[in-house]
């Protein structure tokens, strides 16, 4: 059976990524835990080696905030910022094909026993409601009319999550808590401009895993989003994205489906991007 790694944020750092497969065992597969593009120095080069790495079957990728952003400035929704590497892609004669690609991946992945998402997951949900959540959003990126969910989905409210939530409020609290989330209230209330570590949150506000009576406690999670954790392995919850884009690592670790052998799971390294921002 093949081993499986788990790989943080890439951020268009192709040179740190074509680093890390070709130290990851030949006959291995990955999946990639988000933010794929955006900030790194060459967003169009990481995007079409992890399409090839999806097609030939060694790799799948879920969606992060800076890739739902990259298809929000395709689609006309949104412009480009000061730090944004996407440009390139928007230029390239491939554009339409990395975009569709991009529009058709997951926002979260299951095998039954361990759970990937970008940014994380409510404490109301368990993991098939993550799971079902999760498919809501993919199947509106996916169809026709993608574009008015793209101009529908920016905005902070509603911040917590109600079963009773419908149309584009409630794709927008699926969408926020997959991609963005950090820190929420124990009962769910999210906040979105907190980045600092796990102290770090306003009054009232903790890590997302941290949430005391969150459904999803018994399965091992894996995300990325959240760079300034390093990588971080507490209880059923591993977090890998390990400031590729800031001069840190891109980091691999080999999937497990129970926290007593996570510990032991063998992580592979490279070093990531000298961004010319980096403090």
């Amino acid at each position: 059976m093949s081993k499986i790694y788990v790989v943080g944020d890439v951020q268009g750092c192709a040179p740190s990524l074509n680093n890390l497969v070709k130290k990851l065992p030949k006959q291995s597969k990955m999946i990639f835990l988000g933010d794929l593009v955006n900030r790194g120095p060459d967003s169009l080069g990481a995007l079409r080696k992890l399409k090839s790495l999806q097609e030939s079957g060694r790799a799948e990728c879920i969606l992060g905030n800076h890739d739902l952003h990259l298809l929000a400035i395709d689609a006309g929704i949104r412009k480009t910022r000061g730090l944004d590497t996407v440009e390139p892609i928007l230029d390239a004669p491939d554009r339409k094909e990395l975009i569709n690609w991009v529009r058709k991946r997951p926002l979260a992945l299951s095998n039954g026993k361990v759970l990937t998402v970008h940014a994380g997951v409510l404490p109301q949900w368990d993991l098939q409601q993550t799971i079902e959540c999760a498919q809501e959003v993919e199947k509106v990126l996916r169809s026709k009319s993608y574009k008015d969910f793209l101009g529908n989905m920016y905005g902070n409210t509603p911040n917590e999550w109600s079963n009773s939530l419908k149309g584009y409020d409630r794709l927008r609290v699926i969408t926020n808590a997959l991609t963005r989330m950090r820190f929420c209230t124990p009962s769910g209330r999210m906040e979105f401009e907190s980045k600092e570590g796990l102290e770090d949150g306003p009054k009232g506000y903790i890590p997302w895993f941290k949430t005391p009576k969150r459904k999803t406690q018994d399965t091992v999670i894996y995300f990325g989003h959240w760079s300034t954790l390093g990588l971080m392995r507490q209880h059923n919850v591993v977090g890998l994205d390990t400031g590729c884009v800031w001069g840190g690592k891109l980091t691999a670790m080999q999937i497990s489906d129970s926290n007593k052998d996570m510990k032991r799971s063998e992580i592979i390294q490279v070093d990531g991007y000298d961004h010319p921002l980096r403090m």
